[in-house]
């Protein structure tokens, strides 16, 4: 394990003034977190969506590793709360799209979520009109 103050002498003086912007970011992610997290809790029950557990997008278990030093420790304990809430959000984002706007892209994306699948072709009025209740309802899928 790399000595804290080995880790420190080594580090380059870039990250170390880049730092700060870095964890900058952290204030409105935690109000992002704290905002969908609302959002679910009032709206998801009214849709009959099922909720997103948060434990399983974000994550801390790297402060087991006795390899890493304090600051290396805090920042995964960062990355991984950063990239857990971020998986989180899109989740959410998706069952609330599943259920206001089943429909796919006409452009290929680059990222498709989980529930992009059971999205209706675009330009397709007659399904959209004949399955959007149908696919609304269709989280049969999720384990509760």
């Amino acid at each position: 394990m790399q000595q804290l103050l080995d880790y420190l002498k080594n580090a380059s003086l870039k990250h170390i003034l880049s730092a700060p912007v870095i964890w900058a970011a952290l204030i409105p992610a935690v109000l992002l977190d704290m905002t969908i997290s609302l959002y679910q809790a009032i709206c998801f029950p009214i849709y009959g969506i099922p909720k997103v557990k948060r434990t399983d997008y974000v994550v801390f278990d790297r402060q087991y590793l006795n390899y890493l030093n304090i600051i290396e420790k805090i920042n995964c304990a960062y990355c991984s709360y950063f990239n857990g809430i971020i998986a989180y959000i899109q989740e959410i984002a998706a069952r609330t799209e599943q259920f206001w706007c089943p429909i796919k892209h006409a452009r290929r994306i680059s990222t498709l979520h989980s529930r992009y699948q059971n999205f209706l072709d675009y330009g397709d009025a007659k399904a959209y009109r004949q399955y959007k209740e149908e696919i609304r309802k269709h989280f049969n899928d999720i384990k509760p």
